[in-house]
């Protein structure tokens, strides 16, 4: 069954629903420029400068949307209340996507560059993924099946385990701190982000009181 909440054309959700996506793309907008201060060089005072005037439109875009859904209940009663809440739920969600990547840009203005570094090509790799993930997560949220959700929600568990793994790996490694903390710090940003991108796609089909959670509400998604 093609997903709902995100076609609601006769009502006035369908605005709302690509605002949501919209403010995915600032928070992947967001995600790729603080790797790139970390990964490839970029010059961190400029990318500061963009992703703190991203995340400021991120928040401000999450409070209009949620007086905007409060309008909708207003003006149209009760009957897309679960809708509504699981707007509500979504956007909180890429709202802290947007902060994960405000983190990752902390770790470059704390001097954190990995440029050259041997495993550069790895950590390079890692980040495509992700952010190609941010592309496919927006077009789920427009349309999608649940058996598409379930396979993006897989492949992401799969990644999200590969660096758990990265994460234990860090924590017990013999080298020195600066070389296992920054990269356990980075990989511990890139599982939240991973976490909530699962989040997002399965939120839009998941029943609300699920929403959050998958294995009929046993596994935990955020973090």
């Amino acid at each position: 069954m093609v997903m709902s909440f995100f076609k609601k054309s006769e009502n006035g959700l369908e605005v709302i629903a690509h605002r949501t996506i919209t403010m995915l793309a600032d928070a992947r907008h967001s995600f790729d420029l603080a790797s790139a201060a970390v990964l490839s060089g970029a010059e961190t005072e400029t990318v500061a400068q963009d992703i703190r005037a991203t995340d400021e439109h991120i928040n401000q875009a999450e409070q209009t949307l949620r007086g905007d859904l409060v309008t909708h209940v207003a003006v149209h009663g009760t009957a897309d209340i679960g809708s509504v809440l699981s707007y509500t739920l979504l956007i909180k969600k890429i709202e802290r996507i947007g902060d994960q990547a405000k983190n990752i840009l902390d770790l470059a203005e704390e001097g954190v560059s990995l440029v050259g570094e041997e495993d550069i090509s790895e950590l390079l790799e890692v980040r495509r993924a992700i952010s190609a993930m941010f592309a496919e997560a927006a077009d789920l949220m427009a349309e999608t099946t649940s058996e598409q959700a379930q396979d993006f929600y897989d492949r992401a568990t799969v990644l999200r385990h590969s660096i758990e793994n990265k994460i234990r790996e860090y924590m017990h490694s013999d080298m020195p701190a600066s070389y296992a903390v920054p990269r356990a710090v980075l990989y511990r940003y890139w599982k939240r982000i991973v976490a909530n991108l699962a989040g997002v796609v399965t939120g839009v089909s998941e029943p609300l009181q699920n929403q959050g959670y998958t294995d009929d509400g046993q596994t935990d998604l955020d973090d």
